[in-house]
C-alpha cells in the first residue's frame, strides 16, 4: 500500500506539469494569434492610409468653338430639385490659419468673378463646399491651390495660368475680404447649393456631362455630382 501511495504522489506532479504546459502552450498560441491579429490590422490601416484619394477631374474644355460651346450648355438643363442648401461652414484653425484662409478664398473669388459681388460668393461657396465634399483637400487654401504645380490639372485657372503672378490691385480686394470673412463665419449662399463645380458658359469642360447642373448666376454654370 505504501509503494502504491508513492507511485501516485510521484505520477500525480507528472500530470500537474503536463497540464501546465498545455496551457501555457495554448497561452502562448493565442497571444501569437492575438499579436498576428494586431499586425494585420496595422498593415491594413497603413495601405488604406497609402492608397491615393480621387482626385477631382482637371478643369479641360473640350475643343469647339465659344456659340458651339454655349448652344450645347445650353441644352443641358437645370434640374432645381436637386439645388439643396448647403450647410454652414465651420472653420477650425487658430487666428494665423484664418488669415490665411480669408487670403486663399478672397483670391480665388476676385480671380474667377472679378468685381461681380453674387459671383464671388458663389465661387466662395463653391470652395467651402469642396472643403466638406469627397476627393478634395481638407482646407481652403488646399482647394483653392489644387493642381497648380501641373498646367492641366488645376482646379481653378488663374493658379496655373500666369495670373496670379499679376496680382490687381484696387478696391475689389477689400469687398472680397470681407465676404470671404463673412463666408468663413458660417454665411450660405443658397443660389449654387452645394455645387462643387462651375464652369463659364463659354467652354464645355470634360466633366460637364457626368455632373447635374443646378444653377447659373451670370456667365457661370454651377454642378453638384450625380450620388452627393
Amino acid at each position: 500500500m505504501a509503494q502504491a501511495r508513492g507511485q501516485q504522489r510521484r505520477r500525480a506532479p507528472a500530470k500537474r506539469r503536463k497540464t501546465t504546459a498545455r496551457r501555457r502552450a495554448t497561452s502562448q498560441r493565442r497571444w501569437l494569434l492575438l499579436v498576428g491579429v494586431v499586425v494585420a490590422v496595422i498593415a491594413l490601416a497603413a495601405w488604406i492610409g497609402s492608397l491615393p484619394l480621387p482626385v477631382a477631374p482637371p478643369n479641360r474644355a473640350r475643343p469647339m468653338s465659344m456659340a458651339a460651346a454655349r448652344a450645347s450648355n445650353a441644352r443641358v438643363p437645370i434640374v432645381a430639385d436637386r439645388l439643396r442648401r448647403a450647410a454652414r461652414f465651420r472653420f477650425r484653425g487658430g487666428p494665423a490659419a484664418r488669415e490665411q484662409a480669408i487670403e486663399c478664398l478672397a483670391t480665388a473669388a476676385l480671380y474667377e468673378a472679378g468685381d461681380d459681388r453674387r459671383g464671388q460668393r458663389a465661387v466662395m461657396q463653391v470652395v467651402l463646399n469642396r472643403v466638406g465634399a469627397r476627393g478634395f483637400p481638407k482646407t481652403v487654401c488646399g482647394v483653392v491651390y489644387q493642381g497648380s504645380a501641373r498646367v492641366t490639372g488645376c482646379q481653378f485657372s488663374f493658379t496655373c495660368d500666369g495670373s496670379v503672378r499679376r496680382r490687381p490691385i484696387h478696391a475689389g480686394w477689400t469687398e472680397a475680404r470681407r465676404q470671404a470673412r463673412r463666408a468663413l463665419n458660417g454665411r450660405v449662399y443658397p443660389e449654387v447649393g452645394r455645387a462643387t463645380h462651375y464652369h463659364t458658359d463659354w467652354m464645355v469642360p470634360y466633366w460637364r456631362d457626368s455632373l447635374v447642373k443646378v444653377a447659373r448666376i451670370e456667365s457661370h454654370l454651377f454642378y453638384v455630382r450625380r450620388r452627393d
